[in-house]
């Protein structure tokens, strides 16, 4: 009997290693979030990266073409988990998109730096659209978003050209349809936040030094109190985006730092936030009827 019960449970642990290989990675890789879909996109640095997939309630067959997003998590380039943006993904989800927050790697688990960030998140972007059937949507209508570093990561897979995963099929874009960017790093020129981090080769993974004709169009969310990003950066982007016939809106909110558009901060920031993103994927053609979130 014991030997029974001692193969069940190798059984068993190798099974969760199979259907979720992060729990066998403790401390290489962030939590999978609970209760939705977990694909590994890439694997890299010892470490199987995955998508937490929300899948809207409403999904009756793989062949849809629902619109995505895939949001990449804040923590300096340094930690941080996907759990960050699992509210956005319940609520855009819960309107109709195949909503994904992604990990990648940091400093803290794997020891890299920024710009393997950039490599991860335009792999994801990448993998996404290469398995749109499997996923159920419309490879033309998909956008990355994030917060701070996740925002720069998200920033710089619709405007770095170079940063490209080795091996990865190019001839797939990279390049999301639509950026949504909450108090992002995207000047990381020698007056920007991270220049210690990347220094001479900034101009490679700047969003702000690399923007050209045919940016996605971008919804940037930054407080004025933010001591990272500046509002004038912020404006300078919008005013470089526009200068190339792009668009960019920029919502800059009164008295607050940055990260407060976090869910659970002070002042409803989350609600406020997620309305005019869901406004901004509306006036895209890519959600229908009106914004469900409520602002208390």
């Amino acid at each position: 009997m014991d030997a029974i019960m001692k193969t069940l449970a190798c059984f068993l642990a190798f099974s969760t290693s199979l259907f979720c290989p992060c729990f066998a990675q403790k401390g290489k890789v962030a939590p999978p979030i609970e209760g939705v879909e977990h694909i590994v996109y890439k694997e890299a640095s010892g470490s199987k990266l995955i998508l937490n997939v929300f899948h809207p309630q409403d999904r009756k067959t793989k062949k849809e073409k629902r619109p995505a997003i895939v949001f990449f998590f804040g923590g300096g380039w340094s930690g941080g988990s996907p759990a960050q943006f699992a509210p956005h993904c319940e609520y855009l989800a819960s309107r109709g998109m195949v909503a994904i927050t992604a990990d990648y790697r940091v400093k803290s688990r794997q020891g890299t730096p920024p710009f393997e960030c950039v490599k991860d998140g335009k792999s994801a972007v990448r993998w996404i659209r290469q398995n749109a059937g499997r996923l159920g949507i419309d490879p033309k209508k998909l956008a990355a978003g994030g917060g701070s570093a996740g925002g720069h990561v998200a920033a710089a897979t619709g405007t770095v050209p170079g940063l490209e995963e080795d091996g990865e099929d190019v001839s797939v874009s990279s390049t999301p349809d639509a950026l949504v960017l909450f108090n992002p790093v995207y000047d990381n020129g020698p007056k920007g936040y991270g220049h210690d981090r990347v220094k001479d080769r900034y101009k490679e993974i700047s969003p702000l030094h690399n923007i050209r004709k045919g940016m996605p169009p971008a919804i940037v969310f930054l407080g004025d109190q933010d001591k990272l990003i500046p509002v004038s950066t912020a404006e300078k982007f919008k005013s470089q985006m526009e200068k190339v016939g792009s668009r960019s809106d920029l919502h800059v909110y009164k008295d607050q730092p940055h990260g407060f558009f976090n869910q659970g901060k002070k002042g409803n920031y989350y609600e406020k936030t997620v309305l005019e993103m869901d406004r901004f994927l509306i006036s895209l053609g890519w959600l229908k009827g009106k914004p469900t979130i409520r602002v208390p």
